[in-house]
């Protein structure tokens, strides 16, 4: 696992163009993707982890800055392995590494959305220590709601 630089936004643009092909979703093509990620790596709010040889897998952190403590939030904004590749631990490495990096930079908090019928992402976050459960097991379940305020690129 390594920090990615501005050599690797094509890598970053195509993992992120497959990533969402394979659900989906709506995605601009790869280049476009490669180019906004020179610009958010450069504003340093944004740091993207590469696994696996060619890379197979990314994790993208979003950074800010936390209201009720000094220290920042982490939002894991996308983690993706690619299909061939699952299963053979990169989402585990990549998973620490964030980890590892969120601390580094002072996060007190990563939060994580996760689609409820995504089994193999809610297992490895439920074994990494993340709930969707406030204080504790018992706890009530949390939610994350989205809304889309401009139409998404086709």
């Amino acid at each position: 696992m390594r920090r990615a630089g501005p050599e690797d936004v094509d890598s970053i643009g195509r993992l992120l163009h497959e990533f969402n092909l394979e659900f989906h979703e709506p995605t601009p093509p790869a280049a476009d993707l490669a180019d906004r990620f020179t610009t958010l790596l450069a504003g340093g709010d944004t740091l993207v982890l590469i696994g696996g040889e060619d890379p197979d897998g990314l994790a993208v952190l979003r950074f800010r800055p936390a209201i009720w403590t000094s220290g920042l939030e982490c939002h894991l904004a996308e983690l993706y392995v690619r299909p061939p590749m699952r299963r053979l631990g990169i989402g585990w490495a990549l998973m620490r590494a964030a980890l590892d990096v969120a601390e580094e930079r002072g996060a007190d908090t990563m939060d994580i959305g996760v689609d409820e019928p995504d089994h193999g992402a809610r297992r490895l976050y439920e074994r990494l220590g993340f709930s969707h459960r406030s204080d504790g097991p018992d706890g009530p379940v949390m939610y994350v709601y989205e809304r889309q305020l401009h139409p998404p690129p086709r």
